[in-house]
């Protein structure tokens, strides 16, 4: 009896003891427990961690396979798309390659010659010494422009087992879809990352999917540059998230970046364009830097792969000057350098004195990063980019009014501003509401925690170790938001500025509005006033992103399916007969001039050499250009004919389309007109244009007078293009 009341008072106090009164130390347990309930105590705990890890990975098995099925369906609709538009599996070869218009039809001609080739080193040395571009100019072609992507897939489609089953042509599309599928794989984990839920991942790749007319192009343009790069950015993007997450391991942030590294490296080698967003991104993560909102030694590491992956990028494109001579890879060094001088010790100061810091550290690496940039010009040599900053300037009305180079690209549509029904669809769509409320959210987020930050230091003036005086702040376990949250301003001016360059942006409003929806936290802020409990936060939180992708499935689905009934062809019999003629015609030797999109396809039709084309990145090409578009100006046969000889052209193509377009000031006469100093047609008279009584040579030619004769033959003719010989 003595020894059974012994042992209830004991048993009494193991019941009563304060939580984890009763666990500090081993020992405590063993004492104020009989070994049975220990036990029994390590078994249910022993049960429920592994619950929670079964849990864990059944959470992340439907995640994955969730993130597959999206993107694959993804993928399926574009490539349906893109087959009921062109009926691409049933027409013939040639109607399939001129269906690559302007530009992408010059990137699959290296496809092409590398497939051709007779052997894989072969097709390599045809590449570095190319005499077809730009005849009679030899010319590398992996220096001069982004073909790795190409030669990749054409050593691919050689090694593997699949001549038998799939043309060369099949192979390659269905590669650039396979890469959409990533895309929408890398916007998945992005906004599971920054969620914690996959659905948030559904609803992003449902928004991406049902919003394509504004999020994608890949349908049509698929060898285009950024249908291969966007995809590595994503995967970037999506990888850079994880790495800034407070609680990632070691050995996870290795992985993620590595991951980072090797997929700025593809993404940089895939697109001429990738030193403008990589600076982008690099302005960024000098943001939540000097905002202190992300470590220093993260900002350090992924400074360190961008610069990395840009040096690399140009040491495989044989030493290009235009990536040592970008922004991006100035800004870097001076971005390391003011890390490395200025330490990660925090001395306290006032706000106003803060911010006055952050204000002169952006300003000194700026004027570091110009500097930096023109010694690297100066000592180089560079000045294959200055058609950008002209380009740039002119835009916004800024010198270079008539300047050729910047009138080309001023004409495109798609360097243009963002047209404003992109917002009317987007709004249609679902999701540029829930955008533009989380961004601006994240954006409020992120200036009261970068002012909390801040206030901590100023009242830690008595604390000697000034590292260890960072408080928590509202962005404390959540360094990634600020990161998003900038470098979506970043992409939003670029879209907005340039057409071209929405497709950086949207994805964007995808990610933040299904993040907005689903993220766990926005709505137990916005219940807390209810005193909820965390299980009906969950209810809620699920309720309303499934609430929102059944509205976004009742007004997008139907147009989708309505979309996918719609059977088309493509058919252009006319540029089929110049082609085919040009085969059949004219010896290989023989070199071509005419507009850039038109002689891209020649190039890859007929094989034949051209002497100008729409990959528009080096200065000589761009005058070279200049001076054989004079075809379309106001110029005498013999002038014309005097440049054609000069770059030892054999035909010229001449085309109705461009010659006869009505004059609104963006037709390429005018163009010509303006740089020549002639007025255009019905243009206005303006200080040092002059009208020209010379007829316009496109146009005379047509007529056959001995003037044009002595020079020109006509050779072939349709409805659409004129072949002359020069004679």
């Amino acid at each position: 009896m003595s020894e059974v009341k012994h042992r209830k008072p004991r048993s009494n106090f193991s019941k009563t003891a304060p939580p984890g009164g009763t666990r500090s130390t081993p020992s405590a347990g063993k004492k104020g427990m009989t070994p049975s309930a220990v036990n029994t105590k390590e078994k249910m705990s022993k049960k429920q961690e592994d619950g929670e890890t079964w849990t864990s990975w059944l959470n992340l098995g439907a995640c994955l396979v969730t993130m597959v099925y999206c993107g694959y369906r993804h993928a399926e609709l574009m490539y349906t798309i893109h087959e009921n538009n062109m009926w691409f599996t049933n027409i013939k070869e040639v109607e399939r390659e001129i269906s690559f218009r302007t530009e992408s039809g010059l990137y699959y001609s290296y496809y092409k010659q590398m497939v051709q080739a007779p052997s894989i080193s072969q097709g390599l040395h045809s590449l570095i010494h190319d005499n077809i571009t730009e005849h009679p100019d030899t010319i590398n072609v992996l220096e001069r422009m982004n073909i790795y992507q190409e030669v990749v897939l054409s050593i691919l489609y050689r090694v593997l087992p699949i001549k038998n089953w799939v043309q060369p042509i099949f192979f390659y599309i269905n590669s650039v879809f396979a890469l959409h599928a990533m895309l929408v794989w890398a916007l998945f984990l992005t906004a599971y990352f920054l969620s914690g839920s996959w659905l948030a991942g559904i609803l992003t790749a449902c928004f991406y999917t049902f919003n394509k007319v504004d999020t994608t192009r890949v349908e049509y343009i698929i060898p285009l540059r950024e249908s291969f790069s966007l995809p590595f950015i994503w995967v970037q993007i999506a990888a850079t998230t994880y790495y800034f997450r407070h609680n990632c391991s070691p050995k996870k942030e290795k992985l993620s970046v590595m991951i980072i590294f090797i997929s700025t490296l593809c993404f940089s080698l895939c697109w001429q364009f990738n030193q403008f967003v990589l600076l982008l991104q690099a302005f960024t993560l000098f943001g939540t830097w000097i905002l202190d909102m992300v470590p220093s030694r993260k900002i350090q590491m992924l400074f360190i792969a961008q610069g990395t992956s840009l040096l690399l990028t140009c040491f495989l494109q044989f030493f290009n000057k235009m990536i040592l001579g970008s922004l991006v890879m100035s800004f870097i060094p001076s971005a390391l350098l003011l890390i490395y001088l200025k330490g990660d010790e925090l001395k306290p100061c006032s706000v106003p004195s803060r911010i006055i810091k952050v204000f002169g550290y952006s300003l000194t690496v700026l004027v570091s990063m110009i500097l930096l940039q023109n010694l690297f010009k100066l000592i180089l040599g560079i000045d294959a980019d200055d058609h950008i900053y002209k380009f740039i300037m002119s835009k916004f009305n800024v010198g270079h009014a008539r300047d050729f180079d910047a009138l080309l690209y001023l004409c495109i549509d798609a360097f243009g501003f963002l047209q404003f029904d992109t917002f009317e669809r987007l709004t249609q769509g679902v999701v540029f509401p829930l955008y533009v409320v989380t961004h601006l959210g994240m954006l409020i987020i992120l200036f009261i925690a970068v002012l909390q930050n801040w206030s901590n230091h100023v009242h830690d003036t008595n604390v000697k170790d000034h590292t260890s005086a960072k408080k928590i702040h509202l962005l404390s376990c959540r360094p990634e938001l600020a990161y998003h949250a900038v470098l979506a301003v970043f992409f939003g001016m670029l879209g907005m500025s340039t057409l071209r360059m929405k497709y950086l942006w949207t994805p964007y409003m995808c990610i933040l509005g299904s993040v907005g929806i689903c993220d766990y936290k926005v709505w137990r802020t916005l219940l807390s006033p209810l005193k909820t409990q965390g299980i009906i936060v969950q209810i809620v939180r699920h309720f309303m992103t499934l609430l929102t992708l059944t509205i976004l499935l009742a007004i997008a689905l139907s147009p989708l399916l309505k979309e996918l009934e719609e059977l088309k062809e493509f058919w252009d019999p006319d540029t089929v007969e110049l082609m085919e003629w040009i085969k059949s015609n004219v010896p290989k030797g023989a070199a071509f001039t005419g507009s850039m999109q038109l002689l891209a396809g020649v190039k890859l039709c007929t094989g034949r050499p051209i002497t100008n084309h729409p990959h528009y990145e080096d200065k000589y090409l761009r005058f070279k250009t200049k001076e054989l578009y004079q075809i379309y100006g106001r110029r005498t046969p013999k002038d014309v004919h005097d440049i054609l000889k000069k770059y030892k052209s054999s035909y010229i193509i001449l085309e109705d389309s461009i010659c006869l377009a009505p004059s609104k000031g963006c037709r390429t006469p005018d163009i010509v007109d303006i740089d020549n100093g002639v007025i255009p047609d019905h243009g206005k008279a303006e200080p040092g244009l002059v009208k020209s009584n010379i007829p316009r040579f496109c146009d005379e030619i047509r007529y056959e007078s001995p003037a044009y004769t002595k020079y020109f033959k006509l050779v072939f003719s349709n409805r659409t293009f004129r072949v002359h010989k020069v004679l």
